[in-house]
């Protein structure tokens, strides 16, 4: 016995020696990457700045700033452009209706019935500034919805029904643009004059997922919930807490008098996600029109809108320093060397990231201050992705949140992954535009997808025991994550830059002798970056 135990204790100082070791040079490798990751960077703003001082004169989409070292700024975007000049008229404007609705809820205690009207009302008069006349056009699409949903609900084909007249709207609406008042008669061709600022189908994509979610949450209103909800409460740190998460509001059934044509309006022209989102389901939107959000309390809606300022602070430095997105915009890019090309099409990528982090974030932000909990579009920085699922989880995840519950689970799920992710993405590229880019996007995506999906469920099956084998699972991981990286940039290129036809232009640019070491220089820095990501998902799962 006495020997036994002895072996025992040897064999367990020795693991704790084994342990020992890898924790220490873990904490070697990382401050390793970090030294690595610094130096890049460095190289990324330097060559960044040089080439925005050397070529400003030859790109469009600069406009006077106000940084006194950099006078110029890039404003090339359109829908960022739009954006940041309406900012301060945005903010007015949620700023008067967020006081008139907090006070008519504090005076006359409006229940749900009562805030939806409210809300509504200040919709409309917001909906009438941006598209005028159009409105119509929104109202009776609409209206045909609910009747539609009133009458089939409960019938088998449905589904078949919401989903067919929803795709039918979103298509037409672009091929026509948002079609002309004097097609439905001359006496009408007036009201042509009066068409707002903004274009309405173009705002009208929101309102067909939240039709479709309107739709489908009334269907299965006397199913069970699809969740384990005492599971879920167990895990959750919000409902531990006692309130509510998003997925159970998102989960858990309403009672039908909710799904009135008021609230229903309500829902889809919501005037602080009207706009760009963040999506919200029909289910989650009504049920917190009685209790307004508490899972996010006062100082963390005020600390949530004082990082967006240091955001949007963080966009005008970008912009005044670096002037990616008009590089690709003129065109300049492809005449420069792989390694600016690499720079620029990084920076553009970047850009985008914060572009819509900050569009999604002020309208969730004026949403949040009125009670409506909706999810947050951009959980993680671009840079801390290295897998494709892991990227579109994080990326627009309002929306990914909807494909799943509305798209993904019901056309089989997990048990048809591979067919799934064809659909769904081909839907999304519709969705956006009618635009070859697009669909080459969605196609390209899901290309990307398969390897993936077929390395995961290896993964999964193999169990690495010894430490060598666990250094080679690591190390194997790193790699896999650099070159999903190297596709995710290529995908995302194609699809909102440069086109189906600027693919052989940027493989190219790095298949030839002056690209090939830029090309390994990327994808060694892409391993670097997998390898921190790791570090930083462990630190995490180490913090209580």
């Amino acid at each position: 016995m006495g020997t036994s135990a002895m072996n025992k204790e040897k064999l367990n100082d020795g693991k704790c020696n084994k342990r020992s070791m890898i924790e220490q040079w873990k904490q070697r490798e990382f401050f390793l990457l970090i030294a690595y990751a610094f130096v890049f960077y460095v190289i990324i703003i330097r060559r960044s700045l040089q080439l925005s001082n050397d070529y400003y004169k030859r790109i469009y989409g600069l406009r006077p700033g106000w940084l006194t070292l950099h006078p110029l700024n890039d404003v090339s975007d359109a829908q960022w452009r739009n954006f940041r000049g309406n900012i301060p008229v945005l903010t007015v404007v949620f700023g008067i209706f967020t006081l008139l609705a907090k006070l008519m809820r504090l005076f006359f205690s409006l229940k749900a019935r009562g805030m939806s009207t409210v809300w509504l009302l200040f919709s409309l008069i917001y909906l009438s500034y941006l598209h005028g006349a159009c409105i119509i056009f929104v109202l009776s699409i609409a209206t045909v919805n609910f009747l539609l949903v009133k009458i089939f609900a409960q019938k088998k084909y449905f589904t078949l029904i919401v989903w067919s007249y929803n795709l039918f709207f979103l298509l037409c609406n672009r091929v026509y643009e948002g079609y002309s008042f004097s097609t439905f008669g001359k006496q009408l061709a007036f009201l042509d004059n009066y068409r707002g600022t903004f274009r309405w189908h173009i705002c009208f994509n929101f309102v067909v997922l939240r039709m479709i979610s309107f739709g489908l949450d009334y269907h299965w209103l006397n199913q069970e919930s699809r969740i384990d909800q005492e599971k879920h409460c167990q895990r959750c740190h919000i409902c531990k807490s006692g309130k509510p998460c998003y997925q159970i509001l998102q989960e858990r059934s309403l009672q039908s008098d909710k799904f009135r044509y008021t609230t229903y309006l309500c829902y889809l022209l919501y005037a602080p996600l009207y706009i760009a989102g963040p999506i919200v389901s029909f289910n989650a939107f009504a049920s917190q029109l009685d209790a307004p959000q508490s899972s996010n309390l006062n100082r963390n809606v005020i600390c949530y809108g004082f990082r967006w300022v240091l955001s949007l602070l963080l966009m005008e430095l970008m912009t005044h320093l670096f002037y990616y997105n008009a590089f690709a915009i003129s065109g300049l890019w492809k005449h420069l060397s792989p390694m600016d090309v690499f720079i620029i099409g990084y920076g553009v990528l970047n850009f985008m990231w914060l572009k819509f982090l900050l569009i999604w974030r002020y309208f969730r932000f004026w949403s949040l201050i009125n009670g409506i909990e909706v999810p947050e579009n951009m959980p993680k920085c671009i840079n801390n992705c290295h897998s494709l699922e892991g990227f579109w989880k994080n990326w627009h995840a309002s929306f990914n949140k909807w494909l799943v519950r509305y798209m993904y689970i019901p056309l089989g799920g997990s048990q048809k992954k591979l067919l799934n992710v064809w659909v769904i993405f081909t839907f999304v590229a519709i969705w956006h535009d009618l635009e070859w880019k697009l669909l080459s996007w969605a196609w390209l995506t899901c290309l990307f997808f398969i390897p993936e999906l077929v390395l995961k469920s290896a993964a999964k099956a193999f169990q690495a025991e010894s430490g060598f084998g666990q250094y080679l699972f690591r190390e194997l991981s790193a790699v896999a994550g650099a070159v999903t990286i190297t596709c995710l940039m290529v995908a995302n290129l194609v699809g909102f830059v440069i086109g189906p036809g600027g693919i052989n232009w940027l493989l190219s640019s790095f298949i030839q002798k002056e690209g090939l070491p830029v090309l390994g220089g990327l994808l060694l820095s892409f391993y670097v970056g997998t390898k921190l990501m790791f570090h930083i998902a462990e630190a995490k799962q180490r913090s209580p």
